[in-house]
């Protein structure tokens, strides 16, 4: 075998190992992305477990209105008057919640949550209505 033989052997390894490479690159690329979008979808389902979880009993009954959360009664309340558009005053004066402003910010807050969650929706700003 002379020297030009053992370059041309050695040129064609390298370009089969680069192209090999190549693949395995794309497939650690395609992985990657399909890891990302499962673990997201994890995430969701999670978060999804957790609030109904929260709207249930441990034996999957409906909580009784007297032992439900707040997050309970306001998706209670909005499952009542699936229509009715609520700003949050009112919304805390049908539940017998307080009206001062820090109780109003945290159920603010609480309807946000709800509305990223897809349980609600905000058909103009400050108002609430259960999705459809």
């Amino acid at each position: 075998m002379n020297v030009h033989e053992l370059l041309r052997l050695l040129q064609a390894e390298h370009d089969e190992t680069a192209a090999r490479a190549d693949q395995l690159r794309e497939q650690i690329e395609q992985f990657t992305t399909a890891l990302a979008e499962t673990e997201a979808r994890l995430a969701e389902l999670a978060a999804t477990r957790k609030v109904i979880d929260g709207l249930t009993t441990p034996d999957h009954e409906p909580a009784a209105a007297e032992n439900a959360t707040v997050y309970q009664r306001i998706v209670t309340a909005f499952n009542k008057h699936p229509g009715k558009v609520f700003r949050v005053r009112d919304l805390h004066e049908h539940l017998g919640l307080p009206t001062d402003e820090p109780s109003i910010n945290v159920t603010r807050s609480r309807l946000g949550r709800l509305v990223r969650q897809g349980l609600l929706e905000q058909p103009g700003r400050g108002q609430y209505q259960k999705r459809t």
